[in-house]
């Protein structure tokens, strides 16, 4: 068993420097304002600020009168927000990353925290995505708190909001900081009826299909006492990631492959130092060596409806309702060595046996091989490699609605009542999840290169695209299906004491349900390996190209009429098949928190200076509850362990703004708050086992009663404001952070502590001993991250005509933070550039993060240790208003069609790397 633990590195103080260094630039800042001040002011005619400056400037007002921490995205007109993925806005913030699926945004990691750590409220309420990536090395299914951006289209939203810190007003939760979304509002416009129509259509350089984006906004407000809007949003593009991977590596033992040489594998041309080498078990093989294309169609609706009411003066009722769906239907293509008589996915195998053609009856020939330091095999030449040929088709559909009521009344010039009721809904269903597969002989050369991080693949003397080289397998069938629900509820008053204080006090309620199921029926059980195994693919297949690589791939429809098949999750109607068996992460989690809040909010002087800011402490208690189904060998159900927990306490915070003039202003915080566990660790779901011939008992669940993360924050920051939308910032902040989870086994319990039902057992009591239990647990010991964030705004007025319409926004983040802490590069930046007239304008905006960890191992060849390399995406945007009201837009993304690339081990061995092209938009948007 490897253990885990945290690398530090001896180096300079970092906290000091990066304290130094903001302390400089405030300094410098300062000395900038009161140049500025003293300057005389000249008389000038008020300017109009429209378009992209006036959605900075916007932003930038949100952010200067916040008393916590805030970056914001605002619309620049209706139906218009700023970028095609609200992921791809808010990479534009500092100490916000994300990561991009098909080249397009998905998660975001926040300021030295990852995607589960960064909560996300949609008008008032929080929202939990459900995660659907294509491939299985990010996570493809994966149910847990990050929120996936794909889901609602961009321009449905008005605004978004990042809260860096936390104040006790808002709910716990989000550690890394709260992203809130907010929908259009009736009274966010003019009285009178106002209305948006964009029309746009797209395609990509891979795809070359046509991808039509719609959206509508029409909202109708009757004097500032009701008012109606709705909005809808229509999208449908193809996507595609193509390119090479690997499924980690191998590791045979010396008897294995001893073992496959007696059985004809030939590695006589090898040299004998290589053959000693080969036979020695030391050396590591990449396993599957496949091409690979993800390709989707991809289906996106949301409406939106919001309707306000001002039945009298200081009292104001908003009803939004949200719908969402998002559709993917998926064709995976890949060709990847899948042996039939060899060890683990390796390019070498011997003969097959049985039903398999002849060409199968032959072992394979290894004419060369390398390996580099660490025993990894960088090449291999292999003759008579076993090919998988493997067409994955499936259908994901993500559903979301939300219903949230929320009310203001101010009673009286010091009081005054808020707070909203609401429900959301989310479900993710694969209906089908189906593999066909075909085997083929060939031969392959893999090449990673010299590092083992580059990859080339040859197919000497062998044509991929012959049917004569390929024999039918079988076909797998899969369904998955996950519910998220929630109930909440929040009432909140403040009173006004005097000019300087106000008392702020509420309570919440707030009630997430989770259920799950998964299910297999592979080959071995639903008899289509015994009816289709080694018969011809003459008349089931097609030929695939892409960028890489043209191989033969299976048609369902044409192999599902020829051996009478079809998408099933029980026996053939023919009378094939067995018992459906494998039935996984069956549970149902339930979160129940009562929460309340007193908070002071101050407006005062100090020296002279302008001083704001709040005190307050949030109390909560969460009440956790899980089922789940515990199996044992082959899947089988077993029983079902049903396990509570819970936890609560208080949560101190302190913000505080500091007007040295009222251009530059000084922020401090002191705070505390929580991140709930994830998902997958809460359910209770697990396994249960007795070795028939020791009889000892092993089991495992996931634990409802795991404490939350915990950490306390200090953040200090630096802000300068000047022109209509100027803007320099400094921040430097840290976080300790205790209660990670990890796992623990321990060793000779009873039953009666393991939460598992020892009925699973036969023959068990509560009394009987399991040898071995493991669960999710909270681990001693703190955990700590320091991150800089620089970022700076400004129109360049001052440059000489025509150039005075240039613009730049730009921000750089640094985080320092200890190796048990992934999902965050240590250094990301991004830069706009920006050009605007009332008749045209353009921008391109560059975005690059840092290599970054999914998983960290002490050994170096552990594929525990994984991540992301870095990456730099280049994306623009163009507009001509045709007439006051008509504009012509023109979108790219992903100009440089980046790579994506994975790695495992501490070598950064390759895993995985793709690309998914360009992808271009004109639009047309007409306001009414």
């Amino acid at each position: 068993m490897s253990k885990r633990y945290p690398v530090r590195v001896m180096g300079p103080n970092l906290k000091k420097v990066l304290l130094a260094t903001v302390s400089a630039i405030a300094a410098g800042v300062s000395a900038s304002a009161a140049f500025a001040q003293e300057a005389p002011a000249a008389e000038v005619d008020e300017i109009v600020v429209t378009g992209f400056r006036k959605s900075l400037s916007d932003a930038r007002a949100i952010k200067q009168d916040s008393v916590i921490q805030v970056d914001a995205i605002v619309a620049e007109d209706m139906a218009k927000f700023p970028d095609l993925n609200l992921a791809e806005s808010l990479q534009r913030l500092p100490g916000v990353q994300i990561n991009r699926e098909a080249g397009e945004g998905r998660r975001i990691s926040l300021r030295g925290l990852g995607p589960d750590f960064a909560r996300v409220q949609l008008n008032g309420m929080e929202v939990l995505g459900n995660v659907d990536s294509a491939q299985d090395s990010r996570g493809q299914r994966s149910r847990d708190r990050a929120f996936d951006f794909n889901i609602f289209a961009s321009e449905l939203f008005s605004r978004v909001e990042v809260e860096k810190t936390f104040e006790a007003a808002q709910k716990e939760g989000g550690m890394a900081g709260t992203v809130g979304l907010f929908t259009g509002k009736p009274f966010d416009y003019a009285v009178g009826a106002d209305g948006a129509l964009s029309m746009k259509v797209g395609t990509n350089e891979y795809t070359e299909d046509t991808q039509p984006r719609i959206a509508a906004l029409f909202t109708q407000n009757w004097d500032n006492v009701f008012g109606v809007s709705f909005s809808a949003a229509y999208s449908k593009r193809e996507t595609t990631e193509q390119g090479h991977n690997t499924y980690n590596y191998s590791k045979p033992s010396a008897a294995t492959l001893q073992s496959l040489v007696d059985k004809g594998l030939d590695i006589s041309n090898l040299s004998a130092a290589q053959q000693t080498k080969f036979l020695s078990g030391d050396l590591y093989f990449a396993d599957g060596n496949r091409i690979s294309s993800w390709n989707a169609e991809q289906e996106r609706l949301g409406l939106t409806a919001a309707v306000q009411w001002r039945p009298m003066d200081g009292m104001e009722l908003t009803l939004d309702m949200l719908h969402g769906e998002f559709t993917t239907r998926r064709d995976e293509y890949h060709l990847a060595t899948r042996p039939l008589a060899s060890t683990g996915s390796v390019a070498f195998d011997t003969a097959a046996g049985g039903v398999w053609p002849s060409i199968f009856q032959s072992a394979s020939v290894i004419n060369d091989l390398t390996w580099d330091s660490d025993n990894y095999v960088t090449m291999t030449d292999v003759t008579g490699t076993t090919f998988g040929s493997e067409h994955r088709r499936s259908l994901n559909e993500n559903k979301f609605n939300q219903v949230a009521l929320t009310g203001e009344w101010e009673m009286s010039d010091r009081l005054k009542f808020d707070g909203h009721v609401g429900w959301e809904k989310s479900t993710y269903d694969t209906p089908y999840d189906d593999k066909l597969y075909m085997r083929a002989k060939g031969n392959l050369i893999a090449n990673y290169g010299e590092n083992g991080q580059s990859v080339s693949f040859e197919y000497p003397n062998w044509d991929p695209t012959d049917p004569a080289n390929y024999a039918m397998d079988s076909f797998y069938y899969r369904s998955f299906s996950n519910e998220s629900e929630l109930h909440e509820g929040e009432l909140n008053a403040r009173y006004a004491l005097n000019d300087t204080w106000t008392l702020r006090a509420g309570v919440a309620y707030h009630k997430f349900r989770q259920e799950g199921i998964d299910i297999f029926y592979d080959d071995n059980v639903n008899g289509t390996r015994s009816k289709m195994r080694g018969t011809s693919v003459n008349d089931v297949t097609s030929v695939f190209t892409n960028a890489f690589g043209s191989w033969l791939v299976g048609d369902y429809d044409k192999a599902f009429a020829k051996y009478n098949e079809y998408h099933r999750l029980e026996p053939n109607k023919d009378g094939t098949g067995g018992a459906l068996q494998d039935i996984e992460n069956v549970y149902e989690t339930t979160e129940e928190t009562l929460s309340g809040f007193v908070q002071a909010d101050w407006d005062s002087d100090l020296g002279g200076r302008r001083f704001r800011g709040n005190i307050g402490a949030r109390g909560y208690s969460t009440d956790t509850h899980s089922t789940g189904w515990i199996q044992g060998d082959s899947y089988a159900y077993l029983g079902t362990t049903d396990v509570e927990g819970g936890y609560d306490g208080v949560l101190p915070a302190m913000n505080s703004v500091l007007e040295v003039t009222p251009e530059v202003l000084v922020r401090f915080s002191a705070t505390q708050n929580l991140n709930r566990p994830g998902l997958s660790s809460m359910a209770a779901e697990g396994s249960a086992f007795q070795d028939p011939d020791t009889g000892e008992i092993t089991a495992s669940r996931g634990n409802p009663n795991l404490e939350p993360y915990k950490d306390t924050t200090l953040d200090f920051a630096v802000e300068y404001y000047f022109g209509d939308v100027g803007l320099m910032s400094a921040s430097v902040f840290h976080k300790d952070i205790k209660n990670f989870i990890g796992s623990v086994t321990l060793e000779n319990v009873p039953f009666s502590e393991t939460g598992v039902p020892f009925s699973t057992i036969p023959g068990a009591t509560a009394a009987t001993i399991v040898t071995e239990f493991s669960m999710p647990v909270n681990v001693e010991g703190n955990n700590q991250l320091t991150g800089l964030e620089l970022a700076a705004q400004s129109q360049l007025s001052f440059l000489p005509a025509p150039f005075d319409n240039l613009g730049v926004v730009a921000n750089y983040t640094y985080v320092d933070a200890d190796d048990a802490l992934t999902g965050i590069s240590k250094t990301s930046y991004n830069a706009t550039v920006y050009y605007e007239t009332d008749q045209w304008g353009a921008r391109a905006s560059l975005n690059h993060r840092d290599k970054w960890y999914s998983g960290r191992n002490d050994s170096i060849m552990s594929a525990s240790t994984r991540g992301f390399e870095g990456g730099t995406y280049i994306d623009a945007a163009a507009f001509f208003n045709i007439t006051d009201d008509m504009q012509l837009t023109l979108d790219a993304v992903n100009l440089t069609n980046e790579k994506d690339t994975q790695f495992w081990g501490q070598n950064e061995y390759l895993y995985n790397q793709n690309q998914s092209g360009t992808t271009y938009t004109v639009g047309l948007t007409y306001k009414f």
